[in-house]
């Protein structure tokens, strides 16, 4: 293998953790079923596929008996699984209407070049999305007999104008939901309501459509798709699909300091990686959560590849993240599927089923929240041979967990997807939307829940819902959909405007502005750096200039929190434990510049900020002060409980479906309503979608785990492999290593 060499060096200079072997499995194939319509029949024949695997005629025949989802793996073939019976229903009944929803518009233009390859005479596709060009949407929505688009214009441009889509409502047979997987956590909460509201207005027009899902490999597969439709869901999880041997590799950054813990940059180790792979003409793909960090690897890629002499292989690299123009992203996904890339470093806009060629490399940067997220990464490796699958760690402590205990990564299971669609601020805000399209009236239990009555009589309470015999329906101007966010980020966002050229070059979501574009912030946008010189939150702009300099910059906030209900509480060692709401109060009060290279703090420059408040749900713990014995002198013991923290924080993801960005923290030795040393551990949005209410119900898990992590780490006094983390809003001060073991002892006791 052209790799193999690289591998063999990281191994000797210790760098490589571990190496596996993913081997190759043979195919279980399946006849084409002669019931398929004889049209549809011809076109897979025309196409080259003359047999099914075993799974896509399993979906088939499930998918006309009950609501179905298929979860396998990367490329195995979902989408001619869920497109089986949905094209063949269509062949059958002229009338017939299918709605396909992805969560990226990508994917949707995706799979309709793969629908128009087809050639198939009856199928009318057509792609509904904001891009869509106005004076073409009614035609559409007259002609077209498979709709694919996204649950945001489902959710607020198709529902709340029902009366234009009175004709797909009252034919509507197949509504397929692409990537079920994607829909977790507050996306996912927000989506479980919009298909209840699809189904409630279906069957207003006549129809209940039967609904197929499709997932990557995730724990709870059928659990996931009941609770996204309110349906019983069967499971087809027995992959069928040939797939290649799969190389692995771990590699972590050499150690460069051993009393602070400090390791080489991931993103360095990757550069190095990715240009050796280029100058092989290895076709690669390199993941990273970070925006920032993906535009650095793709700059610090280039200048090798230039100090090589190989500038014809750095024109040859791209970045790609979500902030680029529809424009940009087409260019460079056809550039990579021609095979003019060599290599593209991306977030994880690409993790999805977009095809984008066939790739022998899959290199993914730091952990990407999920064991889930990091197998379907890898699996855009290796589609026309051996594949390499890479994981580069970085400093962060889940990292290093998973670098110490590398085999038991490696056999990791994949976790389960957290939802909870009738989280007390999503699913009211939905009722005021299901109640515009329809007012609400008795029966509606079936899709908005038993309690929906009670929620509506909160809501006539609040001003936003009237009462007329039983029947609820909308108070005030406008339809309540367009107020209502279905991603986790804010309603709207900010453009990212160049001062020179005059020109919008990007976007950043309005919750993100103050801490990714404040005044000063360095922005990176397609390989290029900028330097925020104006941010207008009432206007929605930040303008930029251009920037060349060799810092970064990392904000500072303070944070407060306020205790707004107990819903459960116990106790656990030494400490109450609580669950409930909370306030969270959040202001950027400075920004640290950091040089690139070795990440040295260059200054400190303080920034005033408006704050940001909202309410989640959180878990906390109070510990009495003869749990602390004297003991814990005041600055040691703030620097315990901020180090306890951390620690918690970095290992809750191993036990929920979410990454350590999705949530919060604030640790005081006295906090005005408990009147004790307090540590808070909080959903990250707006009316939490269960991640801490699972702390909370393993809290015993979350202490050992984190014990394990700081105690196995040979630092000295903490550093980035366990109690320091990369999003602390008090730049990880103050921090006690040997006090956060010491207070999290006594919660085992």
């Amino acid at each position: 293998m052209p790799w193999e060499s690289l591998l063999e060096t990281a191994e000797r200079d210790e760098r490589l953790v571990a190496r596996a072997r993913l081997g190759a499995q043979r195919a279980r194939p399946a006849a084409v079923p002669d019931e398929l319509h004889p049209v549809l029949r011809d076109a897979l024949a025309r196409a080259g596929i003359e047999q099914l695997y075993a799974h896509q005629a399993e979906t088939l025949a499930s998918a006309y008996e009950t609501d179905t989802i298929v979860t396998t793996g990367t490329a195995s073939g979902k989408s001619l699984a869920f497109n089986l019976p949905v094209l063949d229903t269509l062949a059958h009944d002229p009338s017939a209407r299918a709605l396909y929803l992805y969560p990226t518009k990508a994917l949707a233009q995706d799979q309709a070049r793969a629908l128009h390859a087809l050639k198939l005479p009856y199928l009318r596709p057509a792609i509904y999305d904001g891009d869509t060009p106005k004076e073409e949407r009614a035609a559409i929505r007259r002609r077209s007999n498979l709709i694919l688009t996204n649950p945001d214009m489902l959710h607020v441009g198709a529902l709340p104008n029902h009366q234009g889509w009175g004709d797909v409502l009252a034919n509507l047979a197949w509504v397929v939901v692409d990537e079920a997987h994607t829909y977790r956590g507050v996306f996912g909460s927000h989506v479980a309501n919009v298909l209840r509201r699809l189904r409630r207005l279906a069957l207003a027009y006549g129809t209940e459509p039967r609904f197929l899902l499709a997932s990557a490999t995730i724990a709870n597969p059928a659990e996931l798709a009941e609770r996204l439709t309110g349906r019983e869901v069967a499971l087809v999880d027995r992959e069928g699909a040939p797939r290649h041997e799969r190389q692995i590799a771990l590699i972590n950054p050499p150690l460069i300091d051993e009393r602070t813990g400090a390791r080489a940059s991931p993103l360095g180790e990757a550069a190095d990686l990715l240009a050796d792979l280029v100058e092989r003409e290895v076709r690669t793909i390199c993941f990273l959560r970070s925006r920032r960090g993906i535009e650095l690897i793709q700059q610090f890629t280039r200048l090798k590849l230039e100090d090589r002499g190989r500038a014809d292989l750095a024109e040859r690299v791209a970045p790609y993240r979500a902030g680029y123009t529809p424009a940009q992203r087409r260019e460079i996904e056809r550039r990579l599927v021609d095979g003019e890339l060599l290599a593209v470093v991306a977030t994880d806009a690409l993790e999805l089923g977009i095809d984008v060629g066939e790739l022998d490399a899959a290199v993914v940067v730091t952990f990407p929240g999920t064991v889930a997220s990091l197998r379907q990464m890898w699996g855009r490796a290796g589609r026309r041979g051996t594949g390499l699958a890479v994981y580069v760690a970085g400093a962060d402590a889940l990292d290093q967990f998973f670098c110490r205990h590398p085999d038991s990564f490696l056999e990791r299971p994949v976790e389960a997807a957290i939802l909870d669609h009738e989280s007390e601020e999503i699913h009211l805000a939905h009722l005021c939307a299901a109640a515009y399209e329809l007012p609400l009236s008795p029966g509606d239990e079936e899709f908005l829940g038993p309690r929906w009555s009670a929620y509506a009589d909160r809501l006539v309470k609040l001003g936003q819902l009237r009462e007329r015999g039983g029947r609820y329906l909308p108070r005030g101007d406008g339809f309540p959909a367009a107020r209502i966010p279905l991603r986790s980020a804010s309603p709207d966002s900010v453009s990212v405007v160049d001062a020179d050229a005059g020109e919008v070059i990007g976007t950043v979501e309005a919750a993100r502005a103050r801490s990714a574009a404040h005044p000063g912030a360095i922005y990176l946008h397609m390989g290029r750096g900028y330097e925020v010189a104006e941010l207008d939150m009432e206007l929605r702009r930040a303008v930029v200039t251009p920037f060349a300099g060799d810092y970064y910059t990392q904000p500072k906030k303070e944070t407060d929190t306020y205790v707004e209900r107990i819903l459960d509480r116990r106790e656990v060692g030494a400490a109450t434990l609580s669950f409930g709401t909370v306030s969270v109060t959040e202001q950027v009060i400075a920004f640290q510049r950091k040089r690139v290279s070795d990440h040295e703090v260059l200054d400190l420059v303080t920034l005033d900020m408006e704050p940001e408040s909202f309410s989640t749900q959180a878990l906390w713990y109070e510990l009495p002060e003869q749990a602390l014995a004297g003991d814990f002198p005041l600055d040691v013991l703030q620097g315990s409980l901020h180090a306890a923290e951390h620690a918690q924080i970095a290992v809750l993801p191993l036990i929920a479906m979410c990454d350590r960005w999705d949530i919060g923290g604030l640790s005081t030795a006295f906090h005005g309503q408990t009147g004790k040393p307090t540590v808070f551990i909080y959903d990250g949005h707006p009316g939490g979608v269960g991640i801490t209410r699972q702390g909370f119900r393993m809290f015993e898990t979350l202490v050992a785990d984190a014990t394990a992590l700081i105690s196995e780490c040979p630092c000295r006094s903490g550093c980035p492999s366990c109690v320091q983390s990369p999003k602390c809003g008090n730049l990880n001060e103050p921090l006690n290593k040997a006090g956060a073991l010491e207070l999290l002892a006594r919660l085992a006791v």
